[in-house]
């Protein structure tokens, strides 16, 4: 008989010829701006703990003194025994931040963009997706059932006349883009987007997950950043970047938490988030508040390695708007090559390779935490590898 498993080994091969292989890494002690990989201190340029505060002592202590009075676990789905006073606490102080109405955390930023969009859209329906979205998004989508039409991205010219051709042809339309695009760095046009969504009768669902603590005055995310706070929209987040804990949340009307905790499977049947995390995160969210001044040195770490890189005309460096910063290489073999190289000059900014981009490249993540040194450091390296 055939073996119903061999197809694996196969597969495995054309992976690893393609350049696609992925294996783990383990980092050991607490994470910063250098860590230890492998036994080895390195630059960390990988992160996205972009205000450092997954290390922060005061995370530390709020997610211990939570397992003291609550325990390790929640038990069970919010609905049934999961459900504690620090999730009501977080989910206020998140709305708070946000500007809307209510609140609703989930135990991850996937889990919350599987569950809002299967819950929002069914066969009935039309999503359109900016085609560099993240996995969760593009999962949601396939999930709910509905017709998805990918756009180019960031185009709204070809979304608008997308819209023109098909929106009348269906009961709900749901438009999807992440804010900040996670390995480009790029923001999406969000208020050409909500003109768009008004227009043609479209939900908007934005994901915030590499802009919330980064962007806007008060670290509110990229809908604060444009001015758009208070606009009926969507908005989906995690706690696991810059406020360095786990879990993901969906802001907005009253009426859609509502609705969401009727309907949203991935919240209904999933034990809620621990009392660890969600200390940890509502401790963040108060320092995102009360101390501007990680906001700030992030952005001066930014533009001073923007700066720097000028100096570097080869670098094919991607636009961003954020504190991710990309240069594109010919092929993975390539990328695999210049981020092994930086890795033995001990910095760490690994190859992202398709089928995560379309075309390979070095993502550069800055943190509030890198020092001048660290920049500098990282400019050297740059001009070996390029």
């Amino acid at each position: 008989m055939t073996d119903p498993y061999a197809w694996l080994e196969q597969s495995l091969a054309t992976i690893h010829r393609a350049d696609w292989y992925r294996s783990v890494q383990p980092i050991n002690g607490r994470p910063g701006a250098t860590v230890v990989l492998a036994g080895q201190e390195v630059i960390n340029f990988a992160s996205n703990d972009y205000l450092g505060l997954a290390g922060d002592e005061r995370l530390m202590a709020a997610a211990t003194a939570a397992i003291a009075e609550f325990g390790t676990g929640s038990t069970g789905s919010r609905l049934l025994s999961g459900h504690r006073e620090l999730h009501r606490e977080l989910e206020e102080a998140i709305a708070f931040t946000k500007q809307t109405e209510k609140a609703l955390v989930f135990s991850s930023g996937y889990l919350a963009n599987l569950g809002a969009i299967t819950a929002l859209v069914g066969k009935r329906d039309l999503i359109f997706s900016d085609q560099y979205n993240h996995s969760s998004l593009k999962n949601g989508a396939i999930l709910s059932g509905a017709v998805v039409v990918e756009y180019p991205h960031c185009d709204m010219a070809v979304l608008k006349t997308q819209l023109n051709q098909q929106r009348q042809n269906y009961r709900r339309c749901l438009i999807l883009t992440d804010t900040v695009f996670s390995m480009d760095g790029d923001l999406c046009p969000l208020p050409a987007l909500l003109d768009l969504a008004d227009k043609f009768s479209c939900m908007l669902l934005v994901d915030e997950a590499h802009a919330t603590g980064v962007l806007g005055k008060t670290g509110a995310g990229c809908v604060e950043h444009f001015g758009c706070t208070g606009k009926q929209l969507i908005q989906i987040g995690t706690l696991s970047k810059a406020l360095g804990s786990l879990g993901g949340y969906v802001a907005g009307s009253s009426a859609l938490i509502d609705f969401l905790q009727n309907r949203a499977p991935s919240w209904i049947y999933t034990t809620g988030l621990s009392p660890a995390d969600t200390a940890a995160a509502l401790a963040a969210i108060k320092i995102v508040q009360q101390e501007p001044q990680h906001r700030a040195q992030l952005w001066e770490n930014i533009h001073y390695l923007k700066t720097l890189l000028q100096q570097l005309p080869n670098l094919q460096l991607l636009p961003s708007e954020s504190p991710i910063l990309c240069f594109q290489l010919p092929n993975a073999t390539d990328a695999l090559k210049a981020g092994k190289q930086l890795r033995d000059a001990g910095i760490f900014a690994p190859a992202i390779r398709p089928p995560t981009v379309p075309t390979s490249r070095i993502r550069i993540s800055v943190m509030a935490t890198h020092q001048v040194a660290h920049i500098e450091k990282l400019l050297a390296v740059l001009k070996d590898v390029s």
